[in-house]
């Protein structure tokens, strides 16, 4: 059983504490690497620090969007004016107006700019009661990434059944060049004794000297030495993707492998059955390739 997990999931979670209420989202897409971008009311930005130890601890890779939404009882909300943000719109709006001519900014437009109302609870807390409420935000939080990474584990299990049979697919592919690949030398020689008597009006050419060429087209028609490290790297994801999460980026170097041996088989290849199994073999990795992208 392969516990591979997903880049993508999406979780949430809810909590309430002493009239406050909340929802957490988070979701997750691929990424190289651990990026968190955190969205929070106004009064809650000291909870990132604390947020991005959670996702640390529980992710290794993905592009994370949390969002937190804050909604309080009747009887706990309110509402207060911050003058300092206040007092900055106002200037602001007065410049602008007296360069552009335009109409004074109406009060309703100036309440509504970000941070010149701000909930007036935010603001008043006790820091002990400050601590409490962000300790049981951040619980809530913790409990949205568990989900999120539970949900990244089912979708990392679809992944490897999915990656399973593209690695098989490899696997046969190898072989079917194999048995392909261990027909050249006859096929070579058939070829290049046909193209030597029409050069040469009928003629024969000496059998030794007819060896000697085909020996040479041989030669750098040999892919045993790719098939050799693409059967190697076909055991390697088989292992791999039994392993436990953590092995995207293994898998998407292996990947690279894969296609660097399955280039090379074609540019030797000197039949075109074979050029046909080294593109199908190219198909195949290509779409492994997009898969491992999206392994954590």
């Amino acid at each position: 059983m392969t516990n591979i997990a997903s880049m993508t999931g999406f979780a949430e979670s809810t909590g309430s504490h002493e009239g406050l209420r909340w929802r957490w989202e988070a979701k997750s897409v691929n990424s190289r690497s651990l990026d968190l971008r955190l969205r929070t009311p106004p009064g809650y930005d000291g909870l990132e620090p604390a947020a991005r130890k959670l996702a640390a601890e529980r992710f290794q890779r993905g592009a994370f969007q949390i969002s937190l939404s804050i909604e309080s009882s009747e009887a706990g909300r309110g509402l207060a004016i911050d003058p300092v943000a206040l007092a900055s719109a106002v200037k602001i709006a007065r410049e602008v107006a007296a360069e552009t001519g335009l109409a004074p900014a109406r009060v309703d437009g100036l309440l509504a700019l970000k941070g010149v109302i701000v909930a007036d609870e935010v603001g008043a807390l006790d820091p002990l009661v400050r601590g409490a409420r962000d300790a049981a935000i951040l619980e809530s939080l913790g409990l949205a990434f568990d989900k999120l990474a539970r949900e990244r584990l089912r979708e990392g299990a679809k992944l490897a059944q999915v990656m399973g049979a593209q690695v098989e697919e490899i696997a046969r592919l190898t072989g079917e060049a194999g048995s392909l690949a261990a027909a050249q030398p006859a096929a070579l020689r058939e070829r290049l004794s046909a193209q030597i008597k029409e050069l040469l009006d009928g003629n024969a050419i000496a059998e030794e000297r007819l060896a000697q060429e085909v020996a040479l087209l041989a030669v750098k028609a040999d892919i045993r030495e790719e098939l050799d490290r693409l059967a190697a790297h076909v055991q390697d994801a088989r292992a791999l993707l039994g392993q436990a999460k953590g092995v995207g980026r293994k898998l998407d170097f292996l990947a690279q492998e894969f296609n660097r041996e399955a280039n090379t088989l074609c540019s030797k290849s000197a039949d075109i059955a074979l050029t046909r199994t080294g593109l199908a073999l190219k198909a195949v990795i290509d779409q492994f390739r997009e898969q491992a992208q999206n392994v954590e």
